[in-house]
């Protein structure tokens, strides 16, 4: 199994693969948290959130890998030994109502219809700064900082953290928009990093001093400039290496 970057089948998941694999109480269980999340997941966080022992969910999740219900990647900056694996449901699972089915739809529509209009990564970045302001009534009160990386780990990015004085660097372990930004960057990552330059300048403490998208792959990032020095936030991930991401 290539673990680096698991792929569904091209057809998608057969429709009576997915209700015998999702017939079992604790494989669905399983299947749900997945669906809830914003994020991938590891064997070890399923299990704690179920009450179950990591070697009851290895063999649901990869029955269901096996069938295109879910991809596996290995996570970014794992230590010696065995892989660290993270799932996260395929691009074409059902999402068992947690997530509008027109959503995904809409969200394709109003890429092509964007695009052709014109509209390009400078109208994007505009549009992405109204939003980041109109974040920042709801972060405000935080550091610059933890603004940013709380909205991207809402968002679904699982932001990884690194400080270094008054500079930081957060990093993108997960791509939720990775789809769409895949086929139109300029708008998509457009439309990121205005988000997070319209919310550090609304929240203060910082700014933004450069944006490593997806075309970039070093991996994508944003760099802030602080205005003082500030710890890791509680709650952001594990800083990772250059060239995970």
């Amino acid at each position: 199994m290539d673990v680096a970057r698991d792929q569904p089948s091209p057809d998608g998941p057969d429709r009576l693969d997915i209700l015998k694999a999702l017939g079992d109480n604790t494989r669905y269980a399983i299947y749900l948290e997945l669906a809830r999340s914003p994020v991938p997941l590891g064997t070890a966080e399923i299990a704690d959130t179920l009450a179950l022992h990591p070697n009851t969910v290895r063999p649901h999740l990869e029955r269901m890998r096996e069938v295109g219900l879910l991809v596996v990647a290995a996570a970014p900056g794992g230590g010696p030994g065995r892989p660290q694996h993270r799932y996260s449901l395929a691009s074409d699972a059902p999402g068992l109502g947690l997530e509008p089915r027109s959503f995904p739809v809409l969200a394709r529509m109003l890429l092509t219809l964007a695009g052709a209009s014109g509209m390009g990564s400078t109208e994007a970045v505009e549009a992405g700064r109204d939003q980041g302001r109109a974040d920042g009534a709801r972060w405000g009160g935080r550091s610059c900082l933890s603004a940013v990386t709380a909205r991207l780990a809402d968002l679904g990015f699982d932001p990884a953290v690194v400080v270094d004085g008054d500079n930081a660097t957060v990093a993108f372990t997960h791509g939720p928009f990775r789809e769409l930004a895949e086929a139109r960057p300029d708008l998509i990552c457009g439309l990121h990093r205005g988000l997070v330059e319209g919310l550090a300048d609304e929240v203060g403490g910082g700014e933004v001093t450069d944006f490593g998208s997806l075309v970039d792959r070093d991996p994508c990032r944003v760099e802030l400039r602080l205005d003082a020095p500030e710890d890791v936030p509680d709650g952001a991930a594990e800083p990772v290496p250059t060239g995970s991401g």
